[in-house]
């Protein structure tokens, strides 16, 4: 792609060029594909089906591909609804590009292109359901989110940025955020003060109901200000149900967790029950967490193999192995690995050089690649849990792991970011 086009081509006083297309399938990345005098056209804010008008966002001459969004629908689609985050359309703040279609069309628009790509990159045809999570069709879809970030533009407003665009939305509040996240947000006045240009304000608040935390450029907020105290508060409790057993965790509030508030209990049970597969018995089972994090799935894992089974967790983030250590204390069978996975693997330091009953996996949005997948073969675990929030890199995956004599065997697809076009699937391969 030429570098050029990733900036919008007319500038603000230029006046937009109007196109007439027709949109055909979903493309991976929230657009629909269309033509336009023989070149294709990557269109958002629309869907298949529909005939519209859009404005080009990006479109040099040269460039292999254009851009551009869906401004005037002159066909629409049945699965069109009103917007659900108005802020959200043309123009407008990215991360809601789907706000404009039904929750069940939003499902299925994301298992046809987990489906394009299992063909497209594993060769495999693959019939694809997409899940809810429990409690969004009540919510219509919103008020999901446990953490968001928002910046503040040149003149203190806090906002969004536009889709590949530096320019900043002001936002009055954030649809997709749970109660406690905008009563957090409201309470430290993250909507309604003036701050700083380019301030950057993370809202992290347990879906648990613990107290939360507000960040301001990666500290704790108070009073408008970064909180210096050694005492501020810089961690949140979360808790998780698996196999009926509640764990209690302690997270960095600027660390990763999932943002929905379903998300932790929902893909841990959903690890646990794959890793058991063809009835595989945990109970003292060795097994290698890729990936660990704050040690979401290493906690019930460890819970589930016994003091007589293992668990290594594996990940590259030092503040998140922290966090996994204090939230695996009590558990004698686990040992947490501070390193880069390809490297720790390669080098066989990582406490499992007997192998591996299971593998479980939660690559970063890249995937884990063709090394990762090699060492873990090397492993010969009997079955690999991939946990993969990005459906292009989790088959590319699949298809390293076939080279090595894995099949894919089950699949899950959540859709644990509604009104997004982002989508986690849990995979299951066995040997």
């Amino acid at each position: 792609m030429n570098t050029s086009a990733s900036q919008p081509s007319h500038t603000a006083a230029a006046q937009p060029e109007l196109i007439e297309l027709e949109i055909g399938k979903v493309a991976h990345g929230g657009h629909c594909v269309a033509r336009h005098e023989g070149r294709v056209v990557f269109v958002r804010h629309t869907l298949p089906g529909e005939k519209v008008r859009a404005v080009l966002t990006d479109h040099e001459e040269n460039a292999k591909f254009w851009r551009a969004d869906a401004v005037h629908i002159l066909e629409p689609s049945a699965d069109r609804v009103p917007t659900a985050w108005p802020a959200a359309g043309a123009h407008g703040v990215g991360g809601g590009e789907l706000s404009h279609v039904s929750l069940e069309g939003q499902r299925r628009w994301k298992a046809a292109v987990i489906a394009e790509q299992l063909q497209h990159l594993a060769r495999l045809d693959w019939d694809v359901t997409v899940e809810a999570a429990p409690g969004d069709e009540e919510r219509g879809g919103l008020n999901y989110r446990t953490r968001f970030d928002v910046i503040a533009d040149e003149a203190g407003r806090i906002g969004m940025r536009g889709h590949r665009s530096h320019t900043i939305t002001p936002l009055k509040t954030m649809p997709l955020a749970t109660q406690e996240a905008l009563d957090l947000a409201a309470e430290h006045r993250v909507f309604d003060k003036q701050w700083a240009p380019e301030s950057r304000l993370e809202v992290v608040a347990p879906a648990n109901g613990a107290q939360g935390v507000v960040l301001l450029n990666g500290e704790p907020e108070r009073k408008g200000f970064q909180d210096p105290r050694p005492n501020a508060k810089r961690n949140v409790t979360e808790t998780v149900t698996v196999d009926g057993f509640t764990h209690t965790y302690q997270v960095a509030a600027a660390g990763f967790w999932q943002v929905h508030r379903e998300a932790p209990a929902l893909l841990a049970q959903t690890v646990l029950d794959m890793a058991r597969f063809n009835g595989l018995e945990l109970e003292d089972a060795t097994v290698v967490d890729l990936y660990s994090g704050a040690g979401l799935f290493s906690v019930p894992l460890s819970a589930a193999v016994g003091p007589v089974g293992r668990v290594v967790a594996i990940e590259g983030d030092e503040k998140a192995c922290r966090d996994a250590r204090r939230n695996l204390h009590s558990y004698e069978q686990a040992e947490v690995h501070n390193g880069d996975v390809a490297k720790t693997l390669r080098s066989r330091d990582h406490g499992a050089m007997g192998g591996a009953d299971i593998v479980v996996m939660d690559p970063p949005r890249a995937g884990a690649g063709r090394e990762v997948v090699k060492e873990t073969a090397k492993l010969q675990p009997q079955h690999v849990v991939y946990v993969a929030c990005d459906p292009a890199a989790m088959a590319r995956d699949i298809n390293y792991f076939a080279a090595h004599g894995y099949t894919l065997t089950a699949l899950r697809a959540f859709d644990l970011f509604p009104m997004t076009h982002h989508v986690e699937c849990v995979a299951l391969l066995t040997r």
